[in-house]
């Protein structure tokens, strides 16, 4: 800690150094106006104690106030006498942060270390909440940024429903508030033509800014060619993987992306998928409630921006009426209490539970009970990764009357 002193008593100058000089804290007493303000201008302090009547009352004034421009978040303790008080209320009109009465004994000087060490905690402290508050600003700015490529009103075809949530990690807290950090999850349905719908679902490898830049990285370039006509799910991940694995902005530190896209072919309801590093979906049956993974993990590639040349898989499987189909990322499966037990992990047996429970609940319902229980295994530590579910149900027939 670095202070600097103003005094206009030579012999208590002396004693001030002697108290304040030591350890730690590097203190610089003078008892000359000149050399105060000079030191005012080329020194880094953390805290200045000042004579209010240094070398008089009226340059005293002058030496505070060029203080306090100079070095508005440092803060200025003054020293008044008895008789004084008329000095001191001016000083504190114009933004003194504390003062000190002295005593005729001079037994004031001893308070002199506690005082200016707490001055220097609490403009820390202070620091601290501005810092924090500026850096809330700028990750919710990332957030809403993020937001804004995630759709809302998502196209629901005859005879099909689809309900989707992206929520980002865990709240996290600087300085005395929460904030919800930017993520890495992206989501998107949208409809070819008439006869086909896609479905996909990404994440990007880390938290906050840098993930949230590579996902609107793959966001910007699956909105450039999604209108291109590809064979089949492998080409269009295939031409998605050779652009990211080009993108310093998504490889930086290792960085990577994986990603579920898929086709439902309308007609004659056929899924067509490919995984790059994405849990596989999940089809559950709403007559017997059977819940089966579609495809296996082995049919899952390497998560995209990591082997330009890796070949990926298709696979394929019906939807059958009366049925739903989960695409996630692992950050609903992978809930578990903030002391790393990942034997309480929620796991594909706590998806599986909750979308039996909710055999018979709208598909609303069941998206909030996945959330929830997902969480509540965390036992309220917040999951600790992003999280986005696509829920689709296809009804018994294609005239009812819900409405998505």
């Amino acid at each position: 800690m670095r202070v600097l002193v103003g005094w206009d008593d030579p012999t208590e100058a002396e004693t001030i150094t002697l108290i304040l000089d030591v350890d730690d804290t590097d203190a610089k007493v003078t008892n000359c106006a000149t050399e105060f303000a000079e030191q005012l201008e080329k020194g880094s302090w953390d805290v200045v104690l000042l004579s209010l009547n240094f070398p008089d009352e009226e340059e005293a004034f002058q030496l505070f106030e060029k203080a306090h421009q100079t070095m508005p978040h440092v803060p200025v303790i003054g020293a008044w006498k008895p008789g004084e008080l008329a000095r001191l209320a001016r000083f504190i009109s114009v933004g003194l942060y504390s003062h000190i009465l002295r005593d005729e004994n001079g037994d004031f000087i001893f308070l002199l270390p506690t005082m200016i060490e707490a001055a220097y905690r609490a403009a820390q402290a202070q620091r601290a909440r501005i810092l924090a508050e500026r850096l809330r600003e700028e990750v919710d700015s990332v957030r809403r940024l993020q937001e804004s490529v995630i759709p809302h009103n998502l196209p629901a075809p005859p005879g099909y429903k689809v309900v989707a949530r992206y929520e980002p990690s865990q709240i996290r807290v600087l300085g005395s508030n929460p904030v919800v950090m930017a993520g890495g999850d992206y989501y998107d349905v949208f409809t070819l033509d008439a006869n086909k719908m896609i479905l996909l679902i990404g994440d990007a490898s880390g938290h906050g800014v840098k993930a949230c830049m590579s996902i609107m990285t793959m966001h910007t370039l699956i909105r450039m060619i999604r209108d291109q006509k590809y064979a089949n799910t492998v080409d269009f991940v295939t031409a998605v993987n050779k652009q990211l694995c080009s993108s310093e902005i998504v490889q930086d530190q290792g960085g990577f992306i994986t990603l579920l896209y898929s086709t439902l072919d309308l007609p004659n309801h056929t899924l067509r998928w490919t995984s790059a590093g994405q849990p596989m979906p999940l089809l559950q049956d709403l007559a017997t409630n059977e819940v089966r993974m579609l495809g296996t993990d082995d049919e899952a590639g390497l998560p995209l921006a990591i082997e330009e040349d890796w070949v990926y898989e298709e696979c394929e499987a019906v939807i059958p009426p009366n049925s739903r189909l989960l695409i996630y990322t692992d950050g609903l499966d992978e809930a578990f209490p903030a002391d790393g037990d990942q034997s309480q992990q929620f796991g594909m047996k706590g998806i599986i539970r909750t979308m039996q429970d909710c055999q018979h609940l709208s598909l609303e319902e069941t998206m909030d009970r996945l959330f929830a229980d997902s969480n509540a295994a965390t036992l309220g530590a917040g999951r600790h990764d992003d999280t986005s579910v696509l829920l689709l149900e296809r009804r018994e027939s294609p005239d009812s009357s819900d409405s998505p």
